[in-house]
């Protein structure tokens, strides 16, 4: 098996490493493990184009590229140009550090890189580690991925997937032993705005603004990505390419269609 392995952030991300560890185990001593991931942190990034600069890439080692772009850009380097006689059977993006839940999907560089990978007809994986409950920024439980990551996705490869769907993974910020189970799930919505604009002053005076989001727990629903993560279980939630709202088409070709 060959995977393609990428993150949104960085070359140098602590999630990068345990995740390469994590692919070294599924693609197993014959497979291969490629890396092509952005040069800097990408995080909040989304699904988004260097379309109006050049895309520069250099080989920081052997089967590890770093590219100075998004997160689909290193995949689209990695598939169409590092891989590009022999395309990777796998795309695993993480492991990123904070959950990628509920509304994250729209903003997350980690989903972005699954994204583009199930665009290119490669069955694709986002995976994050959720922090701020029992550790801090700089202290994430790395090894909990890691011990459950590699059955994980193996038995994931194990079930026949639509065409545009891929697996949004979030690990529980807890040790390996104290994973409670794992839920397939739904994607959440947070009961509060989780965005926050910060104003500061510069040495001059002058204002500047830093956006982020508030680490507060919202409410929510049994079943969805936040209730399995909060409770200490693994989430795992089929996202799909295709964003139509079925039921609403259904009854706008009821009112509106001639």
């Amino acid at each position: 098996m060959r995977i393609l392995v990428t993150n949104d952030d960085g070359i140098n991300a602590p999630g990068l490493h345990a995740l390469r560890e994590i692919a070294q185990q599924v693609a197993g001593q014959d497979g291969e493990v490629w890396v092509s991931a952005p040069e800097t942190n990408q995080s909040g990034t989304g699904h988004s184009l260097s379309l109006n600069d050049p895309i520069r890439m250099r080989e920081v080692s052997e089967r590890v590229y770093a590219v100075r772009g998004t997160p689909t850009d290193s995949v689209l380097m990695g598939v169409h140009h590092v891989l590009r006689s022999d395309m990777p059977d796998l795309v695993l993006s993480g492991v990123n550090r904070g959950a990628n839940m509920a509304e994250d999907v729209t903003y997350s560089g980690t989903i972005a890189g699954a994204f583009e990978g199930t665009q290119l007809g490669i069955r694709s994986i986002a995976l994050s580690l959720a922090y701020g409950m029992k550790s801090s920024a700089d202290s994430l439980q790395w090894a909990t991925p890691i011990a459950h990551g590699p059955d994980l996705i193996r038995r994931l490869l194990a079930v026949e997937w639509p065409q545009g769907v891929l697996m949004n993974v979030n690990f529980p910020d807890c040790a390996p032993d104290e994973v409670a189970g794992l839920d397939i799930t739904e994607q959440g919505r947070r009961d509060i705005n989780p965005l926050g604009v910060e104003e500061r002053h510069d040495t001059w005076g002058n204002p500047y603004y830093w956006l982020g989001f508030a680490r507060r727990r919202s409410n929510p629903s049994q079943g969805t990505d936040l209730w399995s993560v909060y409770n200490g279980r693994i989430s795992v939630t089929p996202l799909s390419m295709n964003l139509t709202d079925q039921r609403m088409r259904e009854k706008l070709r009821g009112s509106l269609a001639v």
